[in-house]
């Protein structure tokens, strides 16, 4: 079982992959699926700056894991716990790649900056920054594209 610092780490890294990617309502409406996916990269990080922790599990599948065998509802607690230690959350992403293998499937690779600021934060300036690389695969589930694996690494180069 991971420590609950791990938990809060590991949680805002997928919340920053999955609130990219994750999902959107209307991802049924119509375009390409590639417009419906980057749709989703939006409403994603639009939820997760507006703290919408039920937005944000709303666009992951049932069926979610992530890179170290964790699940949905493992994802739920580590993001519900991010979102309570940070009370401040702005994201900067970039999609490297968006690829189809299948008509119904997505891989995406991101570029995730995170930026957020502590509820003990003393200053201002107290703020807790990081970039990170996100892979994401996204399935079409009925009408809605939903999270169904995400991956993450720091970005850092030490």
């Amino acid at each position: 079982m991971l420590t609950y610092a791990a938990a809060i780490v590991r949680g805002f890294a997928v919340v920053a992959a999955i609130s990219m990617l994750l999902a959107t309502t209307g991802c049924g409406q119509r375009g390409t699926p590639e417009s419906q996916v980057r749709a989703v990269i939006a409403e994603a990080e639009r939820a997760a700056e507006a703290r919408d922790l039920a937005g944000l599990m709303a666009l992951v599948s049932p069926g979610f894991e992530d890179g170290q065998g964790g699940d949905r509802e493992e994802l739920k607690r580590s993001l519900r716990g991010y979102l309570v230690m940070h009370p401040s959350v702005h994201l900067l992403t970039r999609v490297e790649s968006l690829e189809f293998p299948y008509e119904d499937y997505a891989r995406v690779r991101l570029t995730v900056g995170t930026l957020g600021r502590g509820s003990t934060a003393a200053t201002a300036i107290d703020l807790a920054a990081d970039v990170h690389d996100v892979a994401l695969e996204l399935k079409l589930e009925g009408d809605d594209w939903r999270v169904v694996r995400a991956e993450r690494r720091s970005a850092r180069r030490d």
